[in-house]
């Protein structure tokens, strides 16, 4: 294994799966790159204004894309110092989750694809089923998935 792809989200757990993939990826020797997927960020910019949450309502959408874009950078380079491994690619690309975690994996040649499960009980179907599912169906290449549900 000489290339790892470690997909993060920007839910809590993202800190654990980077921890298990960068253990595993440096137990063999090989190359980790972060992956940041933003799905229209635009769209983010807008619901966030509508709800006040980010309270980006004067800003033009794309100052709102820079706005999500950058904190996403920011988010991937956390990681990679929590890591302490100056060498750790990122990446951050805008687009379907799934899409964009199979393109990845395929332009660096990733010889191995890492993400976490966001189990909690009544949702455990519904997120496993969609990204991480859809990435394992879709995939030629294998997949480790970290689960990150809490035990009791």
């Amino acid at each position: 294994m000489k290339k790892v792809l470690i997909a993060l989200d920007y839910d809590p757990t993202a800190k654990k799966i980077a921890e298990a993939g960068f253990s595993m990826a440096k137990a063999m020797g090989a190359e980790v790159t972060l992956l940041h997927v933003l799905v229209n960020p635009a769209m983010y910019a807008s619901a966030s204004a509508n709800m006040g949450v980010w309270q980006i309502e004067s800003v033009d959408s794309f100052e709102a894309i820079q706005i999500f874009e950058t904190a996403s950078q920011k988010f991937l380079e956390k990681v990679k110092k929590h890591l302490g491994d100056v060498e750790i690619k990122t990446i951050q690309k805008e687009g379907d989750f799934v899409e964009m975690i199979l393109e990845t994996a395929s332009e660096m040649k990733a010889d191995c694809i890492v993400m976490g499960t966001h189990s909690q009980k009544w949702l455990e179907n519904i997120l496993i089923g969609s990204v991480t599912e859809e990435v394992l169906r879709k995939t030629t290449i294998p997949l480790y998935i970290v689960p990150t549900k809490k035990r009791d």
